[in-house]
């Protein structure tokens, strides 16, 4: 399956729930004017765009309409479709993996998916023809370090590890000792979810980057944080959060094949300008593929 038809099987539910409401505002279509655009607004809040970033889209798409002469409800659609590309185009979204080793930091609230798309991500990389290793430097959470080991047994790399209970940045020093060894391409590290008491876990990401800095001080770092489609609104609230903590680089959305809220994607680009790398629509290893804005808005509306 190529990646556009897998994509739009794998947003099937939101592409669902955006037709029925976009397509009820088109069924009663006489003419593009105001009411259509306030109906067009509706319909995108419903979907969990967001008030702020719908009324947004429609602000620019009213712009479009009246420059461009629109009249017709296909290009309307189109129009459409344009804007929620522009608000979704915030800069490069390759990762940026430019010396050896190169570090990818997650984060993430525990039960995001988190350690699957660690899996995913070190697989892609790996039939990239890079050397990967992982360090399972969530050691707070029972059985964290085991189903890491079990997706990098899977995506075919090394996992470096403590008992659980040890230092997180311990174990990251380890790896770094590793990825040097080893002339690894990359260093993709695991650490703790936990957002209800954001002081420790800012320290301890704290100690992780000050370890990361000091053993590898030129290299490129990615730090991704991962998010559950399926939680709508609240997603954006844990960008909100993690900002706070760290530099985010990039974002990682997952579940969106078990969701009608997809449409919260738009939303958390417009708020935060940070670039999605990757969207995961599926349960199988190779089921994460690296985000474009074009075939996602095309796999939606």
């Amino acid at each position: 399956m190529g990646f556009f038809s897998k994509l739009k099987e794998g947003l099937s539910k939101t592409k669902n729930s955006f037709d029925e409401k976009i397509n009820n505002v088109f069924s009663h279509f006489r003419k593009v004017d105001e009411e259509l655009l306030d109906e067009l607004e509706e319909a995108l809040i419903m979907s969990d765009v967001g008030m702020d970033t719908s009324v947004q889209i429609i602000n620019k798409l009213r712009d479009r309409i009246k420059k461009e002469k629109i009249q017709d409800e296909d290009e309307v659609r189109k129009a459409l479709r344009q804007e929620m590309c522009e608000l979704l185009d915030v800069g490069n979204n390759d990762l940026k993996l430019d010396t050896i080793p190169s570090v990818i930091l997650v984060v993430g609230v525990n039960g995001v998916g988190k350690t699957t798309s660690i899996g995913k991500i070190a697989n892609k990389l790996r039939e990239e023809g890079k050397k990967v290793i992982i360090a399972a430097a969530d050691t707070f959470r029972a059985a964290a370090v085991e189903q890491l080991g079990i997706w990098a047994n899977r995506a075919g790399c090394e996992l470096v590890k403590k008992d659980e209970g040890a230092d997180p940045a311990s174990v990251v020093f380890d790896a770094i000792k590793v990825a040097k060894q080893e002339h690894a391409d990359v260093l993709i590290c695991d650490t703790a979810g936990r957002l209800h008491n954001k002081k420790y876990l800012m320290d301890e990401l704290g100690k992780i980057n000050k370890i990361i800095n000091k053993e590898l001080p030129d290299a490129s770092k990615e730090t991704l944080l991962v998010l559950d489609g399926t939680t709508g609104q609240n997603a954006i609230l844990q960008v909100k959060s993690f900002k706070e903590t760290v530099d985010i680089t990039g974002l990682v959305l997952t579940k969106l094949d078990g969701t009608s809220k997809g449409g919260v994607v738009i939303g958390i680009v417009a708020e935060n300008k940070i670039p999605i790398k990757f969207i995961g629509v599926g349960e199988q290893i190779d089921d994460m593929e690296k985000f474009n804005a074009e075939d996602f808005v095309n796999a939606i509306i």
